[in-house]
């Protein structure tokens, strides 16, 4: 297959810092849309990916799956995108296409496993998938997505997974008017399910270890906002949630988040602890509630979310950096120094 060499930011060794790479991009294929990349977000699963901290990384490895750009070649069948046009990619390039899930709108839980934006196998190419910290991608139009032109754009990258991780639990458990609704965090996913929830209608309290991040949360849409290491103020929401969504990574109590839902309530995780969260079976027991867990959206529910983005004009709330900043804001993003979301200007990549 004809292929081209483009320039990329990434690593070829978990311990060693990202840098310029060349990588190669297949030539557009009938079905096919290359796009330009202006804009890549970070996630905290990229800088897990690099540093091969979940394990089964790939070197070289080029990160990035929260992409905005602009279409510069469709293939020759190609119905739906025009050069010119914007456009995004989120998680996922492709799967399989013939379960039941890929069939229902959910290829993100595709019986053979999706085929992530990066570090999967490239069933074109051979070897594994190069993400977003590029020039340009080729895809794809099944698994690319429409940008609206009303929103600042590299506020809308991050929406690719963060804004669809939190969209899809919110949709999916029917978070609307008349519900109260807990979010828990308030970091990359936790803003953006702040913002979502609240433009579904929902009353929204944010629970937070931080009293400096009271206000934050109020800027962000909040309706009240919890001390979650202050056992008064928790009690004061003891079986009054409708829906939590945690968004919380690191080892903390779901008991005592259990215990402020209503019967049949239900928690929803999103975040990614490294270590198993004990679970108190009275917690779930005594109120029929439930404890589920989330991932991404489809395809199609990525693109309602955007519509429903653009209609509402939700963005993530970014800090724009240039490609040689990448090293510096993982480091930052170890830290928690961020609100809340790295954006890369792929401009910068020379």
């Amino acid at each position: 297959m004809e292929t081209k060499n483009i320039k990329a930011f990434g690593t070829e060794a978990a311990e060693a810092p990202l840098k310029t790479l060349d990588i190669k991009r297949r030539a557009v294929q009938a079905h096919d849309v290359e796009i330009e990349i202006l804009y890549c977000g970070i996630c905290h699963s990229d800088l897990h990916s690099a540093r091969n901290e979940w394990h089964g990384t790939k070197y070289p490895i080029v990160p990035g799956h929260e992409i905005v750009g602009r279409v510069v070649k469709v293939g020759d069948h190609v119905k739906n995108f025009k050069v010119g046009q914007l456009a995004g990619v989120g998680c996922m390039v492709d799967s399989c296409r013939e379960c039941d899930h890929c069939k229902n709108d959910l290829e993100q839980y595709c019986d053979e496993g999706s085929i992530l934006t990066f570090n999967s196998p490239d069933k074109h190419l051979g070897g594994h998938t190069f993400g977003g910290y590029s020039q340009s991608i080729v895809v794809d139009e099944n698994y690319v997505l429409h940008i609206s032109d009303k929103l600042d754009l590299a506020g809308v990258a991050p929406l690719l997974c963060a804004g669809i991780t939190t969209y899809s639990p919110l949709k999916h458990w029917k978070v609307g008017p008349g519900q109260k609704v807990g979010i828990v965090g308030i970091g990359g996913l936790g803003h953006m399910g702040i913002k979502l929830a609240k433009a579904m209608g929902a009353h929204v309290v944010v629970f937070t270890t931080s009293p400096s991040k009271f206000d934050a949360a109020k800027e962000l849409g909040a309706d009240e906002v919890v001390l979650s290491t202050d056992p008064e103020q928790m009690a004061k929401h003891a079986k009054s949630l409708n829906f939590i969504l945690d968004c919380v990574s690191a080892e903390h109590s779901i008991d005592s988040y259990l215990n402020l839902l209503k019967v049949d309530g239900t928690l929803t995780l999103v975040g990614a602890p490294m270590d198993p969260l004990p679970v108190t079976s009275f917690s779930l027991i005594l109120g029929r509630r439930s404890f589920a867990g989330s991932a991404i959206g489809g395809i199609a529910e990525t693109q309602e979310m955007l519509y429903f983005c653009a209609e509402h004009n939700i963005t993530a709330d970014i800090e724009l950096i240039g490609v040689n900043d990448v090293n510096d804001a993982y480091e930052r993003l170890l830290k928690g120094d961020i609100k809340y979301r790295f954006v890369i200007d792929m401009a910068s990549l020379k």
